[in-house]
């Protein structure tokens, strides 16, 4: 359910909060029809009054109600034969096998990447089949398949070439591929040009002829549909009578992974995915998996937020400024001793990551601050340096993003001339499609990507021309999300009110992430009685305490020095409205109800 779809409670801004700490007017996310659809449902399903407030707060019907608080994969799988190509995808899959050729996958360098290459090797390697993995080099290479790989894949006896969460817009490298004889099936997500490159199949639901509307999926959601139906096939050719098939449900967890760290939206079949795949994992059943939640320093149960946080970001340091091919070796290995040196090699890598990503950070944010205060009203942010790290202008382009609340660009400018950047953009505003116009009209040399994030390469005596096409074709949209930009609000908490019962009942509701909302409570008129900086990162340690005399503990990421840390600690001794989303912190075998702070504001 996308939370935009639905009116917002505008009559008065929530406990009159009409410019917080981050500058947003909070608003109750149910507006009155919606309060009544909760009383509804606490009656007619006995939840308890919160939990049916965040379901109603979600679009969720009454007669819906078993059915997002239960998603199972059976009940939501689709035929996939309703993506366009699938059964010519499938078929091609299926012959590989029959013939016992070698299949070449060429991926991505980020963890959905990573897992839908994984996904496709683990279903070949079960099969008996041979394959080859490719994970391009993020600076030498660059993103998607290119001529040299491709060459080099035929060179090592590849019968057929498949693509995974890219290939989409390879026009180019895909021609060289069909010049070699070598097939080439692409299985991605990204949205795609007119023009499709030469290849035996195209399956990605966000071709402009797909009608599957399944364009909310990962590449390792397109990749896992895509093995049901070649499954289906070999079934079907009996190719299975003499061995056992290969154990699709429980290659589930590589699926959720990338689901929830390309930041896709968990509607429909991805909650199910999501909700499947944490359950394989707590089985701890793949090493690489165990490995990445032991150094991380998980020893409980995954939720879905660790698989965002700290498993994605520690897969993803390979790619950024490492090697690449960490990820998917990771993932695939059967050996617990190895798989423990690749997780501490990806946990080194994410330190160091971290370190670099704190300094260009900062100068990106200085940089964005002089383009606002010089034109308060632009649109699109765009930041460069010829000292940041290619790897880290993604992350750059985020944190800029939070901190101003506007689609943002960050470049790195290369030797050759060329700037390579990557962008990350704001609820209602398409940055992918405006890439790929981009690129279309000559402004950019490649790039492409989703609604939410785009990568892009330009000549860099371009970054001015390339920052006006897309603030031209964005700065409508952009300032109606500014307008939209308001802080949604599920209901009022006390400290002594916000018990494990409570966090435990509307986990059911979950997993939360892109449009699917964390439940947001407000502590209103709780006493600051601390907040104080903590770890290299900037973060701020909060406790509060209720009018009951009823305590809880929270902390604000990366607030330090911004405006929230400012006011938390303004406020200390004082009165605050604070807002935020419960966990249960179970470290050290605890089970105490903790706060992640996102906003604040003096009480009127």
């Amino acid at each position: 359910m996308n939370e935009s779809a639905f009116p917002l409670a505008l009559s008065r801004p929530f406990l009159g909060v009409a410019h917080s700490a981050l500058g947003r007017t909070w608003v109750e996310r149910c507006d009155a029809a919606q309060g009544t659809i909760a009383l509804a449902i606490a009656q007619t399903h006995g939840l308890p009054d919160v939990l049916s407030r965040v379901l109603a707060g979600r679009g969720v019907g009454v007669a819906e109600v078993d059915g997002f608080l239960n998603p199972r994969l059976r009940d939501l799988m689709p035929d996939p034969h309703v993506l366009t190509d699938m059964e010519v995808a499938a078929n091609r899959l299926a012959d590989a096998v029959f013939a016992q050729q070698k299949v070449a996958i060429f991926g991505d360098y980020d963890v959905d990447g990573a897992c839908s290459a994984s996904l496709l090797a683990e279903y070949l390697r079960a099969c008996g089949i041979d394959y080859v993995i490719h994970i391009p080099d993020r600076i030498t290479e660059g993103y998607g398949p290119n001529v040299e790989a491709i060459r080099s894949l035929k060179e090592q006896g590849a019968g057929l070439l498949v693509t995974v969460d890219c290939g989409t817009a390879s026009i180019v490298p895909l021609a060289e591929a069909k010049r070699l004889d070598l097939d080439a099936v692409v299985l991605d997500h990204h949205q795609a040009p007119e023009q499709l490159p030469a290849a035996v199949a195209i399956v990605n639901p966000n071709r402009l002829d797909d009608l599957s509307g399944l364009g909310h999926l990962c590449a390792a959601g397109v990749v896992f549909l895509t093995l049901v139906a070649l499954n289906r096939i070999l079934r079907t050719r009996g190719f299975f009578q003499a061995r056992p098939e290969p154990d699709l449900l429980g290659s589930v967890d590589l699926v959720a992974l990338a689901t929830v760290a390309d930041v896709v939206p968990l509607i429909g079949l991805n909650r199910a995915f999501v909700r499947q795949g944490l359950a394989i994992m707590r089985n701890r059943r793949r090493p690489g998996l165990s490995a990445l939640l032991d150094v991380a320093g998980l020893s409980g149960a995954p939720e879905c937020w660790h698989l965002g946080f700290l498993v994605g970001p520690r897969i993803n340091a390979g790619g950024r400024i490492g090697d690449a091919a960490l990820g998917s070796r990771l993932l695939l290995t059967e050996d617990p001793l190895l798989a423990a040196k690749l997780a501490g090699e990806l946990d080194g890598l994410n330190r160091d990551r971290q370190a670099i990503e704190v300094e260009a950070v900062a100068e990106a944010e200085a940089q964005a601050l002089f383009a606002i205060e010089a034109a308060p009203d632009l649109p699109i942010l765009m930041t460069s340096s010829a000292g940041w790290h290619p790897g880290v202008v993604g992350l750059i382009a985020a944190r800029t993003k939070e901190r101003f609340r506007r689609p943002a660009f960050a470049f790195t400018l290369n030797p050759d001339g060329t700037a390579t950047g990557s962008g990350r953009s704001v609820m209602g505003v398409d940055l992918g499609s405006a890439v790929r116009a981009a690129v279309e009209s000559g402004v950019a040399i490649k790039g492409g990507g989703h609604t939410m994030a785009a990568g892009v390469t330009i000549a860099a005596a371009d970054l001015p021309v390339f920052h006006e096409f897309i603030s031209a074709r964005l700065a409508e949209r952009v300032g109606q999300a500014l307008l939209d930009d308001h802080f949604l609000v599920d209901a009022a908490l006390t400290a002594g009110g916000a018990q494990t019962s409570v966090v435990q009942a509307l986990e059911r509701a979950g997993p939360f992430g892109s449009a699917q909302p964390e439940p947001v409570f407000v502590f209103a008129n709780h006493r600051v009685v601390e907040a104080r900086e903590v770890g290299s990162g900037g973060h701020v340690r909060v406790k509060l305490r209720g009018g009951d005399g009823s305590f809880i503990g929270g902390i604000a990421f990366r607030a330090a020095g911004q405006p929230l840390g400012e006011t938390l600690a303004a406020a200390i001794g004082g009165n605050l409205h604070v807002a935020g989303t419960l966990s249960i912190d179970r470290w050290g075998g605890g089970g105490k109800v903790a706060l992640r702070i996102m906003d604040a504001a003096k009480p009127e």
